[in-house]
């Protein structure tokens, strides 16, 4: 499969490219390394490729192409603060047994995964002096923090000084479309885009690559307990002790258990955890619920996964099925919720994932696909699942990379999911914005340099599930929308904010103040929903919250309703400002209303039709 490295140097990269170069010469080479068709026979000098959510060697385009084109190549992992404050324990669990099998795959070919503990700049820096590296190779990120952190790196390489003069960057992704054809073209919503009926492209088989030096120190990959004690040497932004509270699920503290806030309930047994690399099961974690290993421990799994119909006497495959039926909360959640960890580290690629699925579909079909859906529900979620997540990929890279809408729009991934943001002002008061339902980060795109004018510093954020923002098939409830916003406080703000919702927006704020006051100055509720009564206590409700049909069709026509009648709804809001409604907000709120809303509308009804079943915690007198 021929590719491109598209040389523009010193220039914004463009949309959608598999690869592009930046150069960080006066003097830029040649484009030699423009080719990478299998013909290529000449290969510069040394290359370093800088592993951070691609823990594979299948389906790795920048292996492949630096393969072709170097001589040498220096496989890199560096634990970096950055990156590791990002992940909870379990997700900590997940890398380390995915570098582990990373670097074994490695030595199999000759080649070797070097880890370093650092900053990522410094690493590689002083790493393209020892090496004499002319090439790095950077995997595209849509995080802002990430892309802010390849920043640096970039500015480091472009300002030091190295004999042999300063290597160029070379920017890639893994293209899970044709990306030639959606430079330009990209709809701006989900539906839009899936009648464009693109064919993926397909993976790549792992490279091989080229020997490397021997007498480098390629360092020693930490054990958990290691990884945790370097952690500790350089806290993060937020307080150790609210990093605690994301370990802790809301519904554990609203069932009233002996252990007191803050306390660590789900803390992890290291001895336990180094312990289960020794078992062959594909749910390496302690926790035990999601796919993890490496990469062929992963494509097991995941063949296991989409032949659920067929039964199976191998142990392996049925610790797979069985996890799938409690993982199967709703119609086709399970695929989210095994393999979702493993595809935001990359131990496979979100393109392989659809290959396997859709060479499965054709295996029961004598080689066709049907045109009226796929005949295994495995198939389904697995297949709809890796497309949901590259439109929003997509569509994230595309706000990184352009200023359409009327805020500089940030990414941040939580859980796995992409969520949209914005921030306006630099000093002053945290505030954060909280929309209603079915709305986004813009319901309040006229008061957002009001307040900061005022000297405040101001968040919006679209929820999951709303907007632009992720849209998984995860069950929606009350709670994941407050500890996705009790998230956001800690990791993306790091410090107790004044809380503004509207209503459901007030409903989860109200919840987050509640659940964990400490990171709360103040709560505006706005037209407020939810019912908030002092001193009620709480039970387990997600076995009362399975939706009915009623609940389904309900929400089916209303949002029918909604698409036809949703510009006179909106008029009568602004009863005295008409224009207000104008076509840009009725636009955004159709696409917004789209058939993946629908899945979370429909998880809102039956919520709120349970509310009485559920009444929350609440005192004034802690603020």
């Amino acid at each position: 499969m021929a590719m491109a490295l598209l040389t523009l140097p010193r220039s914004p990269p463009l949309l959608f490219p598999p690869f592009h170069l930046f150069s960080s010469r006066s003097s830029p080479r040649p484009s030699c390394i423009c080719s990478l068709s299998a013909g290529t026979s000449t290969r510069s000098g040394s290359a370093i490729l800088w592993f951070k959510h691609d823990l594979r060697l299948d389906d790795h385009p920048a292996l492949a192409a630096a393969a072709q084109t170097h001589r040498s190549l220096l496989p890199l992992y560096v634990f970096d603060h950055r990156i590791l404050s990002r992940y909870s324990d379990e997700m900590l669990e997940l890398v380390l047994f995915a570098l582990e099998d990373l670097r074994n795959s490695l030595k199999e070919q000759g080649s070797n995964l070097m880890i370093r503990f650092g900053s990522a700049e410094n690493v590689i820096t002083d790493l393209v002096k020892e090496v004499k590296a002319t090439d790095v190779f950077i995997e595209e990120e849509v995080e802002y923090k990430m892309r802010q952190m390849i920043g640096v790196v970039k500015d480091t390489l472009e300002t030091s000084s190295f004999l042999y003069g300063n290597p160029d960057i070379v920017m890639w992704s893994t293209p899970f479309y044709d990306v030639k054809k959606l430079k330009d073209v990209l709809p701006a919503s989900y539906n839009d885009f899936k009648k464009l009926k693109l064919l993926p492209t397909s993976p790549l088989p792992p490279a091989t690559l080229p020997l490397v030096e021997t007498e480098l120190d390629w360092g020693r990959l930490p054990t958990f307990s290691d990884l945790k004690e370097f952690i500790k040497e350089k806290p993060s932004k937020s307080k150790e002790s609210w990093n605690l509270m994301k370990e802790m699920p809301a519904e554990v503290i609203l069932e009233n258990l002996s252990k007191p806030l803050g306390t660590n309930r789900n803390s992890l047994n290291v001895k336990s955890i180094e312990q289960r690399g020794l078992d062959k099961s594909v749910f390496v974690t302690q926790k035990g619920d999601t796919v993890g290993g490496g990469t062929k421990s992963v494509l097991n799994a995941l063949a296991a996964y989409l032949r659920y119909l067929e039964g199976t006497s191998r142990d392996d495959w049925q610790e797979v099925h069985e996890r799938l039926r409690n993982a199967e909360t709703r119609d086709g959640a399970s695929f989210i919720s095994l393999f979702s960890p493993a595809l935001c580290i990359g131990i496979i690629s979100r393109r392989r994932v659809h290959y396997e699925a859709i060479t499965y579909e054709k295996e029961r079909n004598a080689g066709f696909l049907s045109p009226f859906g796929y005949s295994a529900a495995t198939v389904a979620a697995a297949a709809d699942a890796v497309c949901s997540m590259e439109w929003f990929w997509l569509l994230s890279l595309k706000s990184q990379l352009s200023n359409e809408g009327l805020y500089s729009i940030r990414i941040w991934r939580w859980r796995g999911h992409l969520i949209q943001y914005t921030v306006v002002g630099h000093e002053g008061p945290a505030i954060l914005l909280v929309h209603g339902f079915g709305a986004f980060l813009e319901h309040y795109r006229d008061n957002l340099n009001g307040i900061a004018e005022n000297g405040n510093r101001v968040w919006a954020i679209t929820m999951l599930g709303f907007g632009k923002s992720e849209k998984p098939n995860v069950v929606y409830t009350e709670l994941l929308w407050a500890e996705l916003l009790r998230d956001f406080i800690i990791e993306v703000v790091g410090e107790p904010m004044h809380l503004v919702g509207n209503s459901i927006g007030g409903y989860f704020v109200a919840i987050v103040a509640s659940l964990w006051p400490t990171l709360v100055k103040s709560v505006i509720l706005v037209n407020s929903a939810g019912n908030v009564i002092p001193g009620f206590s709480s039970k387990r409700f997600y076995n009362e919250r399975r939706t009915s049909g009623a609940a389904r069709l309900g929400a089916q026509l209303i949002l029918f309703y909604l698409r036809l009648n949703i510009r006179n709804i909106v008029k009568n809001f602004y009863p005295t400002k008409t224009k207000r409604a104008d076509d840009w907000l009725i636009n955004e709120m159709l696409r917004a209303v789209s058939s993946l809303l629908f899945e979370v509308h429909e998880h809102v009804q039956t919520q709120l039709h349970t509310t009485e079943n559920h009444k929350m915690l609440f005192s004034g007198s802690r603020f």
